[in-house]
């Protein structure tokens, strides 16, 4: 007897057969119960998630009733049009002369035509006609991939189904079924590799077990499948993170080289890494760990490797990771461009920062003057030619240090460092070559507490706002002119007017901070941001600058807003 691929050894032969799709059968059995049958369907949807094998069995389930043996051969009654190749207005008349022809057996004839959007448009212009006003022994279930390459004509003629990408979980569940049948002995972890490399596809999870399997035996585990589907394993997304964790540099760049010389995808590793930070995120809750869709061995290790990052560190390496893997199709460079995101994620993720001193020091990499900002900086620096501020008057003596927590803005590390004279270098700021993010880098970090007056702050306050709208940032230059600090010893208290200002502002907060505590020499500066919520003046129209705002003000002016938004559920 000839081999039979899964897909369609086990292709489903009932609506309750069908994996993944409830919300589709469950309709076309109420239709088919109900005899509430449109005549005219359409199946819309990804690639091999069913659409075929519904259409297959909807053919079968209406004839049934009709049926003096549920055994009979309904092949008469079943006609399969692929449009791909057969998309003429040539085919579609053919089709037309068909459709007059009554059945032998059962009371409907069933017309599947196949990736439908394929058909040209004199094809589809000969087929309204029949389409909108059938024999009454005819069904046409058309299905398609590319839904929006149908014309409106077509579309308003058809009762249209939209099939779902199947979840991992049901995927994962019905590969061992088959497994079991099958007398396979398969891993977990395994079937939720093959059904994650699927991308919700049951089809292409069917190729790749039988392909597996093929090569593996009956005796599969989770490493086999990651060799021979070109998955990067668990494992090394759990090293990846390991070496972060550590902070050394050296061992996490010879780990990355190794795997880009074994010939791994370096475009598959950045979104897979990404996956992982998320995946490392949901687990940091129990009640976010269930979802996930991994064995329950995987589950506890992300478990255990979330407990050394918090949700801010995690998010952050998120959105570094997103940058890296937008930018990586244009860069001429990919392979530096991962491993600088990579170092910048060990930046951000290090424990230990003794380690990568060797790599992450400041004459390793010479520093670049300051370029002119672009949309795509994640922050911005200052112009380096910066006049020095004036002579303090007075000095302020016992002024009260709040704490950093009180501030929600941690004050710079107290590290002790050799004396030196400041150099026109280090006034530049430390760009990270190739990704456009600028930040503040001391070699020497101000280990002093120095009293400094509100006219020396608002010098180098007024520096930085000149050197921000020389570097193309006019928008915050425009914020920061506007705004008065208030100076009270070592707090700087700021007021916004509204919360976009604000969120501007603080989005640089960092690297103005640093600058500060350079030029003012005193590590202890804390910034209080606040926004006006004071009602503007009545001659004064206000504007509303977010969404939040706009809504706000909407539902003052009309309570019935508000409860339209519950009762819509548009929260």
């Amino acid at each position: 007897m000839a081999y039979l691929v899964s897909a369609r050894k086990y292709r489903p032969k009932t609506f309750d057969e069908v994996v993944g799709q409830q919300a589709v059968t469950n309709v076309l059995k109420k239709a088919v119960e109900q005899n509430r049958l449109a005549q005219a369907l359409l199946f819309t949807g990804p690639r091999g998630v069913g659409k075929t094998s519904c259409a297959r069995i909807m053919a079968r389930e209406v004839n049934k009733p009709y049926l003096e043996n549920p055994d009979t051969d309904l092949s008469f009654n079943i006609f399969e049009l692929d449009a791909a190749s057969n998309n003429s207005v040539d085919d579609i008349r053919e089709l037309i002369e068909q459709v007059r022809i009554p059945p032998q057996t059962g009371k409907y004839k069933v017309y599947i035509i196949d990736e439908v959007h394929m058909l040209s448009t004199q094809a589809f212009n000969a087929f309204l006609k029949t389409l909108e006003e059938p024999p009454p022994h005819a069904i046409f279930i058309l299905a398609t991939t590319e839904k929006h390459k149908i014309p409106a004509t077509i579309l308003s003629r058809c009762q249209i189904f939209d099939f779902k990408r199947i979840g991992v979980k049901d995927i994962k569940d019905h590969l061992k079924k088959i497994a079991e049948a099958e007398g396979i002995d398969i891993e977990d972890d395994a079937l939720y590799l093959i059904a994650r490399k699927a991308d919700g596809a049951l089809r292409d999870a069917l190729s790749a077990f039988d392909k597996i399997v093929s090569l593996g035996g009956k005796k599969i585990t989770r490493s086999m499948v990651a060799e021979h589907l070109g998955i990067l394993d668990f494992d090394v997304y759990f090293d990846i993170t390991r070496l972060l964790h550590e902070g050394d540099a050296a061992a996490l760049l010879k780990y990355f080289n190794k795997l880009v010389a074994d010939g791994m995808d370096i475009y598959a590793f950045t979104g897979g890494l990404t996956s992982h930070f998320r995946d490392l995120l949901m687990a940091r809750h129990p009640s976010t760990l269930e979802i996930m869709e991994q064995g329950d061995d995987i589950k506890s290790r992300y478990a255990e490797q979330a407990s050394l990052f918090d949700a801010d560190t995690l998010t952050a390496a998120i959105d570094i990771m997103t940058r890296a893997d937008l930018d990586y199709k244009t860069s001429q460079h990919p392979q530096l461009l991962v491993e600088l995101a990579l170092l910048k994620l060990l930046r951000l993720m290090g424990g230990d920062k003794k380690k990568n001193e060797v790599l992450l020091t400041e004459g390793d990499y010479p520093l670049p003057s300051v370029p002119a900002a672009s949309s795509t900086s994640s922050a911005e620096s200052p112009a380096t030619r910066i006049s020095p501020p004036p002579k303090a008057e007075t000095s302020l003596k016992g002024t009260e240090q709040k704490s950093a927590v009180e501030a929600n803005i941690p004050p710079t590390e107290n590290t002790p460092s050799p004396a030196s004279t400041a150099s026109t270098d280090r006034e530049q700021p430390f760009r990270t070559l190739g990704l456009g993010l600028l930040k503040s880098r001391n070699k020497s970090p101000v280990r002093t507490q120095k009293p400094f007056t509100r006219e020396q702050f608002m010098h180098w306050w007024k520096e930085l706002i000149a050197a921000y709208a020389q570097n193309g940032q006019k928008r915050l230059a425009g914020i920061m002119h506007k705004l008065a600090p208030e100076v009270e010893g070592n707090e700087i208290r700021i007021v916004f007017e509204n919360e976009f200002h604000l969120k501007e502002f603080r989005d640089r907060l960092d690297f103005i901070r640093d600058f500060l505590v350079e030029k003012l020499e005193n590590n202890a500066i804390l910034f209080r941001l606040e926004v006006d919520h004071t009602p503007p003046d009545e001659n004064m129209r206000p504007i509303y600058y977010t969404k939040d705002e706009k809504i706000r003000r909407l539902t003052e002016l009309n309570p019935a807003i508000k409860e339209l938004i519950k009762k819509l559920h548009l929260e």
